[in-house]
């Protein structure tokens, strides 16, 4: 299955970014826990070099922890800070005001050395579409949220949001690469929904992700379908759609429906906390 997805807009929001970078100190990137290379938009390293970088695992609670662990340790070994998240139930959110300062402490020594004083941190906020960057905002900065003022952007639009005395943020599109090099990493963008499902064939994806299940997370399916995980993946996903009765007219099984349900049930964390790239396949980079 070819995954091709880049919206005009997105070319546009590189070349803001672009221009945005020049006001801010320190880039937050969000990216989805369970597929966080996938997730990240390789543009942001180039953009943003020489600014102080933080790294957000978000929906940390659907992927499996033992890989949240080991992500984390792989980023913090190429220098970013990293905090697990889940910015809908708001857990690992009381850390992340004094790892800001923990990335920022260089700038803000330099500014007290040269006079100033209680300068807030400016920090730009990216992700990739559908990666939970406006729950993260809206959660991080709770009912705080509002335009500053006297500020060099606000009369172009963008939205500058104060959080503290301490931090303003920088809202931004989120942005995605022209096309994945890697087949791989469209499947697992897809997977999560980064990309619409309706331009998707999500049987074909559904097999990607039995087979992924069944070799990483065995017992899995057998658990939340009573189903047995032997033959082909097409012969699985058809196990699935008679175990919960997805059925067209005339009694044919709807396999549409079948990975339809899969993808809801994996999504929702019903099939358990499930990552689906793992480190070790990383390490080689």
């Amino acid at each position: 299955m070819n995954v091709q997805w880049y919206p005009g807009h997105m070319t546009k929001a590189k070349r803001q970014m672009q221009e945005d970078i020049k006001l801010i100190d320190l880039i937050i990137e969000l990216v989805d826990a369970r597929v966080p290379l996938s997730s990240r938009n390789p543009d942001i390293d180039e953009l943003g070099k020489n600014k102080a970088r933080l790294i957000l695992l978000n929906k940390a609670d659907l992927a499996d922890e033992r890989q949240n662990e080991a992500w984390k340790a792989y980023f913090q070994s190429k220098g970013f800070f990293v905090v697990k998240i889940d910015s809908r139930k708001g857990s690992g959110m009381k850390t992340i005001q004094n790892v800001i300062l923990e990335a920022c402490k260089e700038k803000t020594e330099r500014d007290r050395r040269r006079g100033i004083k209680n300068r807030p941190i400016r920090a730009m906020v990216v992700g990739i579409p559908n990666v939970g960057k406006s729950t993260f905002i809206n959660t991080f900065a709770g009912k705080a949220c509002a335009k500053t003022g006297n500020k060099p952007g606000v009369t172009k639009g963008k939205q500058w949001i104060r959080l503290n005395k301490g931090v303003e943020l920088l809202d931004t599109p989120g942005i995605l690469w022209p096309k994945f090099e890697d087949q791989q990493v469209g499947m697992r963008l897809a997977c999560v929904g980064s990309i619409k499902d309706d331009i998707l064939n999500m049987e074909e994806l559904s097999l990607w992700l039995i087979d992924h299940l069944r070799e990483n997370y065995q017992g899995t399916l057998t658990e939340r379908y009573q189903i047995t995980e032997q033959g082909t993946s097409v012969e699985v996903l058809e196990q699935i759609a008679k175990a919960r009765g997805c059925l067209k007219k005339q009694e044919e099984l709807d396999y549409a429906k079948a990975a339809l349900l899969l993808f809801d049930d994996f999504r929702s964390g019903k099939l358990g906390r499930i990552t689906l790239e793992w480190v070790k396949n990383e390490n080689d980079q």
